[in-house]
């Protein structure tokens, strides 16, 4: 049996792990429960603002080059991770994701215009992780954004989204997929995938649908508002002053840029949960294996007082 000053080392080892664990789950809640509502509150607005996206996307007249199509020669992938770890799986399930992605587009597009899957692409890593993981894999990462603080703000977001948008235009790239974290629930925090440009009906009519929760405070949304992600702008007409270039430009940029806001925001609120959880259970398992230790260190005492009674019993008796 071990030692009872082992064991003692032991437990004072886990009681100190404990206390940082539930620091750190404390302060993971705090933020938690902040990104949540910035999270939150900024959903009728993102709402409002993919659903005028959304119109523009169906206009006859397309003025801006981020409402256009063209074929698709070169992609680039934009990862959204966390700068910090002790996260759970926040990280690597997004990375899964990823992988999964990568895989299935290899398989059925192995060439695009006569070039292998790599070789056309190239990729942004937003936080730490997400760069440490896309340099390891060994992929071209031309930029990366990092330290973007607990509660990310617009001001943050900007040159992320000023470098997605310019490097679109000019034709260094042509299509933009996000995968980042969107944030369900306090316990559930799901990765998904988002085009974002060029941009398209379609892939806005699936990220205005995920931005209403199942269920929670926005949840009424759909039914408050009437909404069923229909075309509604082909029964539109829309009078645009001073000039449709100048107005769509501007407003498209703009619009594009709350898009990648919020999925920051999402990202935020995902990660902060995902930790707190994280801490949570290793507060929890610290307890439960303290309390083991604790059962053995008083066996182990128990049975040294044990010997030490049979001890002094057989000697008094050798003396008798």
């Amino acid at each position: 049996m071990e030692s009872t000053q082992n064991i003692k080392k032991r437990l004072r080892s886990v009681a100190n792990i404990n206390k940082i664990t539930k620091a750190m789950e404390l302060v993971a809640a705090t933020k938690m429960r902040r990104s949540q509502e910035i999270a939150l509150a900024s959903r009728p607005y993102s709402f409002a603002a993919l659903d005028l996206l959304a119109n523009l996307t169906l206009l006859e007249v397309k003025s801006s080059e981020l409402l256009k199509r063209r074929k698709v020669k070169k992609i680039l992938f934009v990862l959204v991770a966390s700068d910090k770890g002790l996260a759970g799986a926040f990280n690597s399930s997004l990375f899964r994701k990823f992988e999964q992605f990568i895989l299935k587009e290899k398989d059925f597009s192995p060439k695009i215009d006569g070039r292998p899957f790599l070789e056309k692409t190239s990729f942004v890593a937003v936080g730490e992780k997400a760069f440490n993981y896309l340099s390891r894999k060994k992929y071209n990462v031309i930029k990366k954004f990092t330290n973007v603080g607990d509660f990310t703000t617009t001001d943050q977001v900007q040159p992320l989204a000023d470098f997605l948008i310019e490097g679109y235009l000019k034709k260094q790239y042509d299509k933009v997929i996000v995968f980042s974290s969107h944030f369900k629930s306090a316990l559930k925090q799901e990765p998904l995938m988002r085009e974002i440009l060029p941009v398209d009906f379609e892939s806005i009519k699936n990220t205005m649908k995920e931005i209403i929760p199942e269920t929670g405070k926005f949840a009424e949304l759909i039914k408050e508002n009437n909404i069923n992600f229909s075309a509604a702008a082909e029964n539109m007409s829309y009078l645009i002053e001073p000039s449709p270039k100048i107005v769509l430009e501007n407003l498209a940029k703009h619009l594009i840029f709350m898009q990648i806001y919020h999925l920051i925001l999402e990202a935020n609120a995902s990660e902060h949960s995902a930790r707190r959880i994280a801490m949570k259970t290793a507060s929890d398992n610290a307890s439960d294996l303290s309390e083991k230790l604790n059962l053995q260190y008083n066996k182990s005492r128990q049975a040294g007082i044990t010997n030490q009674i049979i001890e002094i019993t057989a000697g008094a008796e050798a003396l008798s």
